[in-house]
């Protein structure tokens, strides 16, 4: 007999699990990559900075040392954890209310679209204020602050609170296609990789279900990186050149003019490599951690 369950599924403390996995899945994750994002975010601002990545980091390694290519490590994982939170766990809500509870009948596709929507949605309003002071931590140079809470105070006092949030239309343009691309991709790829094994997902136990985690999770990274990239070019120069008072559709106008369509593709590689291995790895720990409090992984039903 297998053992009884400790969490039921759908229940309070069940969404509740979910919530915290994506802070485990996230803020940790992103954090490991921050030398990548540094880069790669200085770069989509500045084309002609550095002719290379390792150009890059040899140069931030050689006047700022090892805290230099952690350079916005702090936000990243304030702002990632919150974001993770509410992207597994509002998904995981919204799943199974749009699908099992209102439209039973509804396409499993469509329900993974919605759901990952409307969970992106909410969860930027946790992550925008911490991806602002982010982004100008790392695009500007000398460094618009040094710590977060300089980043926080100075935004606040030069521009209000409305300032922490000057990025969240490019960021909700960003985002949620990227998730929708995501998690859809990552829930058709995983039932894919179980029609090619050929036995049901329940054959397999814990360890060879995160395995398809891993790769589902590496497909879905790739198609979401291509998706969001333009807008992501976008959410970087935007919070760095935006002048003061300028709309933001006035705003995306003139970057636009000025770094034409092939400007939006800027640092395509290095994103794709970026959110490839991060979003495998993501769905990796957040569904071991699923299996780790005894609840099955995501996908493949």
């Amino acid at each position: 007999m297998k053992p009884q369950r400790k969490i039921e599924l759908f229940s309070g403390t069940y969404f509740t699990a979910c919530t915290l996995g994506g802070v485990v899945a996230c803020g940790p994750t992103h954090t490991m990559v921050t030398p990548l994002d540094l880069v790669k975010c200085r770069r989509q601002v500045d084309d002609k900075l550095y002719k290379s990545n390792t150009q890059a980091w040899k140069m931030i390694y050689r006047s700022e040392g090892i805290r230099g290519v952690f350079f916005g490590w702090t936000p990243t994982f304030v702002a990632y954890s919150f974001q993770g939170a509410g992207k597994y766990g509002f998904y995981e809500v919204f799943k199974y209310l749009y699908g099992d509870r209102f439209s039973p009948n509804m396409n499993k596709t469509v329900v993974y679209l919605a759901a990952s929507a409307s969970a992106e949605f909410l969860a930027d309003v946790a992550l925008c204020p911490w991806e602002a002071i982010k982004v100008r931590m790392q695009t500007s140079l000398p460094p618009y602050a040094n710590t977060l809470r300089e980043g926080w105070s100075k935004i606040v006092t030069q521009e209000g609170y409305a300032g922490l949030y000057k990025g969240l239309y490019p960021l909700w343009g960003r985002q949620i296609p990227y998730t929708m691309v995501k998690f859809a991709t990552f829930e058709k790829a995983v039932e894919q990789i179980y029609k090619t094994l050929g036995k049901p997902k329940e054959s397999y136990n814990g360890l060879q279900q995160t395995g398809v985690s891993f790769l589902g999770g590496y497909i879905a990274g790739i198609g979401a990186a291509v998706v969001s990239h333009p807008a992501d070019m976008m959410v970087s120069k935007l919070n760095s050149e935006r002048k003061a008072g300028e709309g933001a559709g006035q705003a995306v106008t003139r970057i636009y003019g000025s770094i034409g369509f092939r400007g939006l593709w800027n640092g395509l590689p290095v994103r794709i490599f970026m959110i490839g291995t991060l979003t495998a790895f993501q769905w990796l720990i957040y569904d071991s951690f699923k299996v780790y409090l005894g609840l099955p992984t995501t996908g493949g039903h």
